[in-house]
């Protein structure tokens, strides 16, 4: 019988984490569902900041925190062993194996100032490895999410990367840095690159970025400076579209770079923001 939750993917022999990926894929798009409604449905009027992280502009909001303790006290009280990493705080190791990946808002200053990009990003992973990764973006009405080796899904339907343009014709999107000196570094490299590619786009959420460009809305995005739980999700979604994902050359996504693209883009734009160093300040 077809997989309710993969209407389209291919039907393969069952494995001894089957059924445990199934759990977390469950869990994770219910604690994402009810994260999503709570800000959506729950934003005071008069939202303000809460705190500052890096700089007085990388802000933290009361529905952050409450969304986490949302979302990790649902996960939680259903598998109390697992460990967690949450942007605002959360952080154990667990006994499981399992650590959930947790960012309650991604995209902070886009919710702050009612701007629709915004997503609740969860991902779960097994001896570090990413494995089930859920993207709500409830002001879209879409949930992104993927499971190792089934592939990506968006609301039902399959998602597939955009095959590669060349390199002029191909739309990116990238983010900055809260650091005012990071930031000026990164326009230098984006005053180089903007010349040779069809545009960019900074939307301001990389989960729903990652997503994007899984689902063919972006040929590739870049970004310096991501934490694992703005990528964790993303980017196993990104990966089971066909999309390639990493950081500098054999080197893999992290906080120094990270890319996703299609193989062929993939392969033009990673020695290029290497070149113009996109991985430093």
């Amino acid at each position: 019988m077809p997989d309710p939750l993969y209407p389209e993917a291919p039907q393969t022999a069952a494995t001894p984490n089957d059924a445990l990926y199934d759990e977390l894929l469950e869990l994770a798009l219910e604690a994402a569902r009810r994260a999503g409604d709570l800000l959506r449905d729950g934003r005071p009027a008069d939202l303000g900041v809460a705190a500052t992280k890096s700089s007085p502009i990388d802000v933290v909001t009361e529905m952050d925190l409450a969304s986490e303790k949302l979302i990790t006290g649902f996960l939680g009280e259903h598998r109390p062993d697992d460990g967690f990493l949450g942007e605002e705080g959360a952080s154990t190791d667990g006994t499981s194996g399992i650590r959930w990946v947790i960012d309650p808002i991604d995209g902070t200053v886009n919710y702050l100032y009612g701007l629709p990009s915004w997503s609740v990003s969860i991902a779960a992973e097994k001896d570090g490895e990413a494995v089930v990764g859920v993207v709500a973006a409830p002001m879209r009405g879409e949930t992104c999410r993927a499971v190792l080796g089934r592939g990506a899904f968006n609301n039902g339907e399959r998602l597939r990367h955009r095959p590669a343009p060349p390199l002029s014709q191909a739309l990116l999107g990238t983010g900055f840095a809260y650091l005012a000196e990071r930031r000026a570094a990164q326009a230098e490299v984006l005053r180089t690159l903007l010349p040779q590619v069809r545009d960019i786009r900074r939307g301001g959420s990389a989960a729903i970025d990652l997503c994007d460009v899984a689902g063919g809305r972006l040929d590739a995005y870049y970004e310096r400076g991501l934490n694992p739980w703005d990528l964790a999700a993303g980017a196993l979604i990104a990966r089971e579209a066909g999309a390639l994902t990493g950081g500098r050359p054999g080197r893999p996504a992290a906080h120094e770079l990270t890319l996703a693209a299609s193989p062929a883009l993939f392969a033009q734009l990673q020695p290029l923001l290497e070149e113009l160093g996109a991985w430093h300040d």
